[in-house]
């Protein structure tokens, strides 16, 4: 179990510094605004799993859905209405524009870390199997 946790926690430092070069230093069409997006629902399955590493079968559904509900904030503006447009760290944090491709990445990094997390659970399965 604290295994886990340590790998989790791992993943999600090495994921966060990959989000932060992104943000600091990459200015492109592709990378910054698709894969900085897969990459973010992936943070913050990785952030949960490093305090429950087990437990909550369904939680990449869990953080899809958070995503969802911070882009639909986005929608409808939700910084300017809590008087936020200035502080650039809630407008990092919450975002300022909605795009409905931000939804597909969102859903694609939790795809891939559902996937990821279900190839190492049956490949670790497999193995204590062969070694009984």
């Amino acid at each position: 179990m604290e295994k886990r946790r340590i790998t989790y926690a791992s993943l999600f430092m090495i994921i966060f510094l990959i989000e932060l070069y992104i943000a600091l230093y990459v200015h492109d069409d592709f990378i910054r605004p698709y894969i900085g997006d897969v990459f973010v629902t992936a943070l913050i399955c990785c952030f949960c799993r490093a305090f429950f590493p087990t437990g909550i079968r369904l939680l990449p559904v869990y953080v899809l859905v958070f995503a969802i509900l911070v882009e639909t904030a986005q929608y409808f503006n939700v910084v300017t209405l809590l008087g936020l447009q200035n502080n650039a760290l809630a407008c990092t944090i919450i975002g300022t524009s909605f795009s409905h491709i931000d939804l597909v990445c969102y859903a694609v990094g939790c795809a891939l870390f559902w996937a990821a997390e279900a190839a190492v659970l049956h490949l670790a399965n497999r193995r204590r199997h062969s070694n009984s």
